[in-house]
């Protein structure tokens, strides 16, 4: 069970929710604004961690932006530091998939003696991964146009409620090994809404200058990096990358996945033995 609440920082007001015991554990994502229901990622932590499941700036009852200076990757990172400050944690783990994935990585570069460790889920360390033919993002695959499409409809306030539905569908059928999976995952409670304007200001702002490769050789954080064998957003090459450039790192490859291992590979447990092995 997930409870709502409200923590007062020096960069102002964020929402979370609670769920779990033991080691603190924060998730969170660029674009995603969650609420009671959870989120189907973090549930499998919440069974070994107490789970912080944050709602970034601009998304659910989080402080909105005043500029686009705001929503970099760096400042998201700085929120997070400034709510764990805020919460009188000394250290915490953080995992994030996808962008979150990215944060994780960035979280680690940039504050390390904050970390007990990060977890990295089906991502990239540069926008190297949006040029690959693999993945949807390029111009070279044959979903990019619709996908293009699909996101300014998503960044669109005039977009009904009822087509953000159906297009937030089409996108993650994109991203799923089989539809089947996808209409086990929307059968069951969660939450991971869309935010607009963070998305927007992430593809055509914050991802043209983002690359951690170099920086990533120093993180002594330790790491464990997840990827599904078929990913088509985050193509798996990248995951072999980053594990690759972190010295304490350990990767995970899901063989029966695209990019939501979490739920594709969940009847055997597979992912949630990856989860204890974390701990």
């Amino acid at each position: 069970m997930w409870t709502q609440h409200f923590i007062d920082t020096e960069r102002g007001r964020f929402e979370y929710f609670l769920a779990g015991q033991g080691e603190p554990m924060a998730i969170t994502h660029m674009y995603m604004a969650f609420d009671t229901r959870g989120n189907l990622m973090a549930t499998p932590f919440a069974e070994h961690y107490q789970v912080y499941l944050i709602n970034i700036r601009n998304a659910g009852g989080s402080i909105k932006s005043d500029s686009d200076d705001q929503l970099g990757m760096k400042e998201f990172v700085k929120d997070v530091e400034a709510i764990r400050e805020a919460l009188q944690i000394e250290r915490w783990a953080f995992a994030g998939h996808s962008t979150g994935g990215m944060m994780a990585l960035q979280y680690a570069v940039t504050a390390p003696t904050s970390l007990t460790k990060i977890i990295a889920g089906c991502t990239a360390a540069s926008k190297a991964y949006a040029g690959h033919p693999d993945s949807i993002y390029c111009a070279e695959n044959k979903h990019f146009t619709r996908i293009v499409e699909i996101m300014d409809l998503l960044n669109s306030v005039e977009t009904p409620q009822e087509e953000r539905q159906q297009l937030s569908y089409e996108w993650a059928l994109m991203s799923y090994y089989s539809e089947e999976k996808l209409q086990e995952a929307i059968r069951r409670p969660n939450s991971g809404r869309t935010v607009g304007e963070n998305l927007h200001h992430f593809r055509k702002i914050d991802v043209r200058n983002f690359d951690l490769r170099t920086a990533l050789t120093n993180v002594d954080v330790p790491t464990y990096v997840y990827a599904g064998r078929y990913d088509a957003q985050c193509p798996v090459e990248f995951s072999y990358e980053i594990a690759e450039l972190i010295p304490q790192s350990q990767l995970t490859i899901f063989e029966q996945s695209n990019h939501n291992p979490y739920i594709e590979e969940e009847e055997e447990e597979k992912f949630k033995v990856f989860v204890r092995e974390t701990v």
